[in-house]
């Protein structure tokens, strides 16, 4: 019992009750959400450990290549990449068998390469022969042609002609590449059907040929 004291004399003093600390109630459902954020948060760590054991090195494209044109060591770069086996890219060590082959669709710059975007198929079809065309740069119809556009070559009338002969004859091409030469002048080379490389060759020889674009690649 505690004393306490007024003007000197001790008299009797309340007791304070002693404190009871309640205990707080764990809800069910915040336990679980607990246990399910720890897993997740498992699961990342798993995830991310997985990542870093699946990085590997593959092919990149390091620059653009056009539609049909050869692929060159200068045009792909290997890169590290995370995770990359999902995307079936093709792995920096077979560099070999991807080079000299070429590309079956527009290859962009920073763009992992896979097995799909190239071909080993020749650009000429059944039927058809190449053949090259001199060309000033006024006469081509874009600025530049690429492989895979399809053109029209019609024949231009000859001065000398009259009647049907000075008609224009039409001839359907597909680009299979373009070149610029120092003189800046342009060299064509197109696939045409068989029987149509005699008259575009005669033709050409006498500079009575006009190329008209059709259709972009």
């Amino acid at each position: 019992m505690s004393l306490a004291t007024r003007n000197g004399t001790p008299v009797d003093a309340p007791v304070s009750p002693p404190k009871v600390v309640r205990q707080r109630r764990v809800r069910p459902g915040l336990l679980g959400l607990a246990v399910l954020l720890i897993a997740l948060g498992g699961l990342g760590a798993a995830f991310a450990v997985t990542s870093v054991r699946a990085t590997g090195s593959y092919l990149a494209v390091a620059r653009p290549v056009e539609v049909g044109r050869e692929i060159s060591t200068a045009d792909l770069v290997a890169v590290q990449v995370a995770g990359g086996q999902g995307l079936r890219p093709v792995p920096a060590g077979r560099l070999d068998e991807v080079v000299g082959k070429r590309a079956a669709v527009a290859l962009l710059p920073g763009t992992l390469l896979t097995l799909g975007q190239v071909t080993d198929d020749p650009l000429l079809g059944p039927g058809q022969q190449q053949i090259a065309l001199g060309l000033k740069t006024a006469q081509v119809p874009a600025r530049e042609l690429h492989p895979g556009d399809k053109v029209l070559l019609v024949s231009t009338p000859d001065d000398n002609a009259t009647g049907a002969a000075a008609a224009g004859t039409r001839f359907s091409a597909t680009v299979i590449d373009m070149v610029s030469p120092a003189n800046n002048d342009k060299v064509l080379y197109l696939a045409l059907t068989v029987r149509d490389v005699p008259a575009v060759v005669a033709l050409a020889t006498q500079e009575r040929i006009a190329v008209v674009l059709t259709e972009a690649a």
